[in-house]
């Protein structure tokens, strides 16, 4: 455990998946007094890797937070496990409250809570999310390439993800479900030489807790290997509507809109990864937390440089006088 933070952090990130953990390695090695706080629900816990992550191929999850845990820690950087609850202050004191009842007051705020992916109800999908049922072809279209995939339509972002998937797999069928097919849709699956299987989707089949098929409302179960599904996602953000951030919807999610650094706008609130980003993987989500990290810390540099000259003139004034 790092040595004890003094009472007032520089910045607190709240979060600390690949976004939250880079942004306290970046600000803990920048000399910073910096606290994250984690809940310890990181969304890809139930991934069996993280892929497309630059000399961390296949990485398991835990590992990788637990990596940079360690590595936030070995500059002074402090993690504090426990559940955010309330959120206050404005820029210079922001005041984090967590469950044990401890207050964190920080200068600076980032927050990197992620997202929520909401998923359909329809028996099977959260027993098989991460290992059956997917989302994204760039984390896990290579692990499923030739499969038989599955595309779940279970909202009108699904013929999306029927195209992308097809990159990986010539065995791309559509469940059509409930959703109601465009005549331009209809042309380009059939260009693609994808089948669209209409009807109810009434469960997921699993056998020795393995996918297998998918179970129509007649009855029939059509074979596959993999499932896919586009969940709408939602970042995590209700603690921080007490100080002005409220989410943007769109048809893929909500999310916080920042400019480009993550800057907010709230003064003194900067957002990275999910819950700005809402289809960042790990690599971007953690690029992102260290460039938020350093726009952080210059802004902390030039406001603490306008205070000191501030105070300087202030001395030379009373010294003339």
């Amino acid at each position: 455990m790092a040595e004890k933070q003094s009472a007032i952090r520089d910045v607190v990130i709240v979060g600390a998946g690949a976004a939250g953990l880079s942004a306290g390695l970046t600000l803990a090695r920048a000399r910073r007094r910096v606290t994250v706080i984690d809940a310890g629900h990181p969304r890809n816990a139930p991934a069996d890797g993280v892929h497309g992550l630059l000399g961390l191929e296949g990485i398991s999850p835990a590992e990788l937070l637990t990596r940079g845990r360690d590595e936030v820690q070995s500059y002074g950087g402090e993690i504090i496990d426990g559940q955010v609850t309330e959120i206050s202050g404005e820029v210079d004191r922001f005041t984090i409250t967590v469950d044990n009842g401890e207050e964190i007051v920080g200068r600076r705020l980032l927050m990197a809570t992620g997202l929520v992916d909401e998923l359909p109800e329809i028996p099977g999908v959260r027993e098989q999310w991460g290992p059956g049922v997917l989302h994204c072809p760039y984390c896990h279209g290579w692990e499923v390439r030739d499969s038989r995939i599955g595309i779940l339509a279970t909202s009108p972002m699904a013929i999306h993800k029927a195209f992308l998937f097809k990159q990986w797999s010539p065995h791309v069928m559509l469940f059509s479900g409930d959703q109601q097919l465009s005549e331009e849709d209809q042309v380009k699956l059939r260009a693609l030489d994808i089948p669209v299987i209409d009807g109810d989707i009434d469960s997921l089949e699993i056998t020795d807790d393995t996918l297998t098929g998918v179970r129509l409302g007649d009855g029939q179960v059509i074979a596959v290997d993999a499932a896919v599904v586009a969940t709408p996602m939602v970042a995590r953000t209700e603690l921080f509507a007490g100080i002005g951030l409220e989410p943007t919807a769109r048809p893929a999610g909500a999310f916080i809109e920042t400019e480009a650094f993550g800057q907010t706008a709230v003064p003194g609130v900067w957002v990275a990864g999910n819950a700005t980003d809402i289809g960042a993987q790990v690599s971007g989500a953690a690029a992102a937390g260290a460039l938020a990290a350093q726009h952080l810390n210059t802004d902390l540099i030039f406001t603490d440089l306008d205070r000191a000259v501030a105070q300087h003139e202030t001395e030379q004034a009373q010294e003339a006088s």
